[in-house]
């Protein structure tokens, strides 16, 4: 079948900060490392694709973006240039989990299928999700995506589990350790070409919600709580 799915995707949860086009199956990628100043480099990497591409944001199908977890700072940069780009463009959105999005750089680059992935949360916690690449060559969540004290992650069961993210170099004596993990990297970051692999997938499945539902996704009830808060409630030891 032929693919005729045109988006732009977008990601800032991280210290990464990238865009990426998808154009019927090829993929364009603007990516850098930059701890702050995302909200500005973002807009120029998307303008930069689309000029380069010659494509308008009015012949695309949708606008992608990783709604979270990661920074509260750079998820709602994300979520809030999807927004207006994809309003004042009057495109529909499709949000992307960037665990799963992490999971599927995991496969692209190293071939693992099982993957255990794992952000630094703060707070003594970490955002956690296991999942495996099924026949499509799609991550598929076995452990759904949660906030958690590192030692006390839900370790799926079976053997040939590859462990990434940075969650695992911040907790590295409390993250789960043992026969089941072959392997590791702590060093990959969330990257829009892999947001966009994951909303080209979803767009053709219909999973797309409107400009004003692109909504960032920090999986804490309260993620402006201070530690000295969370203790005083005895969530943290």
């Amino acid at each position: 079948m032929t693919d005729t799915v045109k988006l732009l995707a977008i990601e800032t949860s991280a210290e990464g900060c990238s865009a990426a086009l998808y154009l019927n199956g090829a993929i364009s990628e603007k990516f850098q490392v930059q701890p702050r100043g995302h909200s500005e480099l973002i807009l120029q990497q998307m303008d930069d694709l689309l000029r380069e591409a010659g494509v308008s944001l009015k012949e695309l199908d949708a606008i992608a973006y990783g709604r979270g977890p990661g920074s509260f700072t750079g998820v709602r940069i994300a979520a809030a240039v999807t927004q207006g780009t994809a309003y004042g463009a009057d495109l529909p959105v499709v949000p992307v989990s960037t665990l799963a999005a992490l999971a599927q750089q995991a496969f692209r680059t190293t071939g693992q299928r099982r993957l255990l992935t794992a952000f630094d949360a703060r707070m003594k916690e970490v955002y956690w999700a296991a999942y495996e690449i099924g026949q499509d060559d799609l991550p598929l969540a076995v452990v759904d995506e949660q906030v958690i004290a590192p030692e006390l992650v839900p370790m799926p069961t079976g053997e040939g589990w590859f462990a990434v993210g940075g969650g695992w170099k911040a907790y590295a004596e409390q993250l789960p350790s043992g026969s089941q993990i072959i392997g590791s990297d702590e060093t990959l970051l969330c990257r829009a070409y892999d947001i966009a692999l994951l909303a080209a997938a979803g767009f053709r499945r219909g999973k797309t919600v409107t400009a004003e539902q692109a909504l960032p996704i920090y999986l804490r009830d309260r993620v402006a709580k201070t530690i000295a808060e969370r203790q005083a409630a005895g969530q943290l030891r």
